[in-house]
């Protein structure tokens, strides 16, 4: 009875829309429904390997998220490893926290927050950057400035959430072995060096292939709130295209195939990773 909700809520709001689909083989017209609408087969699909910018967007979209992949696992990797030379718990507790609270945070807020600290006209971050005897950088109005910018500040939000994992890999290391390798002599950087990172190597190898199924979700939430008309050649990303497409310009069929099309990408990527993490670290899922 207790699962019952979760079922319902996951049929009514993950499957059910499924059925919309077949917008991407009609010319939908909402005034006719998806009974009404002339069937076009394959030719929204044709169409849109022949528009304009598409290729564009694609690629944007593997560089933005193959770089926050990439930077969100090395950074929590990082800290964990750092953290974990610690010795004051209550400094770890309020470092761990500190991080972590980012995470709580929507895009939205942090939208706005960015918005204002790195504005070029009185910015708290191109007030620095003058001080230090350099021009105001327009971070979000341009289009090179504006990748580094969502790397950076995704990965910011979330390395203290991706930090738990290692943490807890951290934790089931058996002391006994930091004991044997002291008594061997070894100081604590030989230790950290052959204890510390080959225990967490094996779950950053199964981090790093299953994020492989995320290749095409660059965040939403984040350009969505972020982005503009400046810098859509460099940070326009399939979900936000997909959105001007289909709610901006009324295109549903089109941006119905967009989105089918990166689904489907998308599944055959996520199989990929999981036979990657069971071959490489005998990580199954089932």
């Amino acid at each position: 009875m207790m699962l019952v909700p979760a079922v319902l809520l996951t049929l009514l709001f993950q499957y059910v829309p499924m059925g919309g689909l077949v917008i991407a083989f009609q010319d939908f017209k909402p005034w006719l429904g998806l009974g009404g609408s002339k069937w076009v087969g394959l030719d929204n699909f044709r169409f849109l390997f022949k528009y304009p910018g598409v290729d564009q967007v694609i690629w944007n979209t593997l560089i933005i998220a193959f770089f926050k992949i990439v930077a969100g696992l090395i950074a929590p990797f990082l800290f964990a490893v750092l953290l974990n030379e610690v010795r004051s718990m209550a400094f770890k507790r309020i470092s761990q926290t500190l991080v972590y609270l980012p995470h709580f945070l929507s895009w939205v807020i942090l939208g706005g927050i960015l918005l204002d600290i790195l504005s070029p006209d009185g910015g708290m971050v191109n007030k620095l950057v003058v001080a230090l005897g350099g021009q105001p950088v327009f971070f979000l109005g341009d289009g090179d400035w504006f990748r580094v910018t969502l790397i950076v500040s995704d990965v910011w939000k979330e390395f203290g959430f991706g930090t738990i994992v290692f943490l807890a890999s951290l934790a089931g290391i058996n002391p006994a072995l930091y004991e044997a390798a002291e008594v061997d002599g070894a100081n604590r950087l030989k230790q950290t060096l052959h204890i510390t990172l080959p225990a967490l190597l094996p779950i950053a190898i199964v981090l790093l292939t299953l994020s492989i199924g995320n290749i095409l979700n660059a965040g939403f939430d984040q350009v969505f709130n972020l982005y503009n008309p400046l810098v859509y050649e460099k940070g326009d990303i399939i979900d936000t295209f997909v959105y001007r497409l289909g709610i901006l310009n009324g295109k549903m069929s089109f941006a119905t195939t967009v989105g089918l099309f990166k689904s489907v990408v998308g599944t055959v990527l996520i199989v990929v990773s999981y036979w990657l993490a069971y071959r490489l670290a005998n990580y199954r899922v089932f």
